[in-house]
């Protein structure tokens, strides 16, 4: 492993932690594509829409994801224009393990700001300004924490409530005690009260004093993280961390971890519009409401409604004589749920993920780091996909024991390997590809190649592919 490069002395780093799954925004957000890589806001992921935050204190930045997300990521960090190194966690471990692979793979004096990669926080200049006010603090040895100005007594989030002026630290308090998430008396108590935050989960610290806190508090933690540094692998932008070794981690939050815990966290306000969308009223809010307080997102209609949320960007949706109704239309799963009960919509994808149900965790249309494909139809022995293929990409050369494939181009070109030829293929053209045939596609040209694949067999699922060589490392 290469040392880690040495920042400037004042220079920030930002880390993305993007390893949530963001389950109360079920059906748009899921397992396979949580809610940080859903175009939420003006056509843009919450993702993206962080690291173009982040980048007005400092355009090379840290991403800590999981090994699954690895090529939305990179797609998301190539959007942003941000220079990344992308640490891969083989398997979930929560926040304080995420913040100690981080920390150990930056110089001890390197000031990190630690960010969650599904908030929206709308005034980028605001932020950047509420952080570089925490820079003093964190080079003096404090874990500095920001909490926002609640602006109603909010049961979502946990809060933080603040001490005694830190003397010298500008607006930094000493942290008395975090808040667990409380009910919604406590929640007005708490707003009426003064003095207390929202917790955001931003953190701007030393990484050897965020370190030494992990030793003295979650030393195990620490030891775990670690391990899986000392064997972890570069491969271009992606570290991959040692998979038995942070598997063996302990799973735990930083909050519990060492927050709670430790004697140096202060607190700066942060005053500034700010959501960690975490569901759908969250969602709804970023929206402005009509005369009858709906919010319509997409190809939604009301009639006589009131306070209803309708997301609906594929096909006409309507609410007629509704009240305060949630309505998520996906291509495969629709939610309709009493916006009172936002908070409990991870219990839903429980229960379905518990009888089998597959739109619990998947999209019909899924991301591949050579495109996209959309499963429009299938059957008890065929399945139907509409596949693109990005400019100069290649999917891997692969076979596959149970079905048989007809490719049909519809728009563009295709380099087809089929067996010993190679052929190209345009508008209208058609191959067939026989079973346990070796196949590969590629797209030659300059615009996306679009193709309808028809599949039919004894077995259609994607684990039935025989990968024999991959441009992009995957598991052959």
């Amino acid at each position: 492993m290469h040392p880690p490069e040495r920042a400037a002395p004042d220079t920030i780093t930002p880390v993305i932690l993007c390893g949530g799954s963001g389950t109360r925004l079920w059906p748009l957000s899921r397992k396979a594509l949580p809610k940080q890589f859903v175009p939420l806001v003006q056509g843009k992921s919450l993702l993206q829409l962080t690291l173009e935050r982040a980048s007005m204190l400092n355009t090379r930045q840290l991403i800590v994801a999981a090994e699954e997300h690895r090529f939305l990521v990179q797609e998301c960090a190539h959007a942003a224009r941000v220079q990344s190194t992308i640490l891969l966690e083989p398997v979930a471990r929560n926040t304080a393990a995420a913040m100690a692979v981080a920390g150990l793979n930056a110089a001890p004096d390197d000031l990190l700001l630690f960010l969650p990669a599904d908030h929206h926080i709308p005034d980028a200049g605001a932020f950047a300004t509420t952080i570089l006010a925490g820079v003093s603090a964190a080079k003096a040895g404090f874990i500095v924490t920001f909490g926002v100005q609640p602006t109603f007594p909010s049961t979502a989030y946990g809060y933080i409530q603040q001490g005694a002026a830190q003397e010298g630290q500008g607006a930094a308090h000493a942290v008395q005690r975090f808040v667990e998430k409380p009910n919604a008396v406590r929640a007005q108590e708490l707003l009426l009260l003064g003095g207390h935050f929202w917790n955001a989960g931003i953190f701007l610290t030393r990484a050897s004093t965020l370190l030494a806190a992990l030793q003295t508090h979650a030393g195990d933690i620490l030891a775990a993280s670690q391990n899986a540094v000392a064997v972890q692998s570069a491969d271009g932008e992606f570290r991959r961390l040692g998979a038995d070794a942070f598997a063996a981690c302990r799973s735990d939050s930083i909050d519990y971890a060492v927050m709670e815990k430790a004697s140096n966290v202060v607190v700066l306000p942060f005053a500034a519009a700010w959501s960690d969308v975490g569901s759908w009223n969250a969602v709804a809010e970023l929206s402005a409401p009509d005369a009858q307080g709906n919010r319509i997102h997409g190809k939604g209609h009301s009639l006589k409604a009131t306070n209803t949320f309708i997301h609906a960007p594929h096909r006409p949706v309507v609410a007629l004589g509704t009240q305060n109704l949630l309505i998520i239309d996906t291509a495969d799963a629709v939610l309709v749920a009493d916006a009172a009960h936002a908070e409990q919509v991870k219990n839903v994808v429980t229960q379905l993920e518990a009888l089998g149900v597959p739109q619990a965790q998947h999209h019909r249309r899924v991301a591949r780091p050579w495109g996209v494909y959309d499963s429009v139809d299938s059957g008890e022995r065929f399945q139907v996909k509409r596949i693109v293929v990005k400019p100069g990409a290649t999917l891997s050369l692969q076979m596959h024991h149970h079905r048989a494939e007809h490719w049909v181009v519809v728009s563009g070109t295709a380099e087809v390997t089929n067996g010993d030829k190679v052929i190209l293929l345009s508008e209208n053209q058609s191959t067939y590809i026989p079973l346990g045939q070796v196949h590969r596609l590629r797209n030659p040209g300059k615009v996306p190649l679009e193709i309808i694949e028809v599949q039919s067999g004894s077995y259609l699922g994607e684990d039935d592919i025989v990968r024999l060589e991959d441009t992009y490392g995957r598991v052959l």
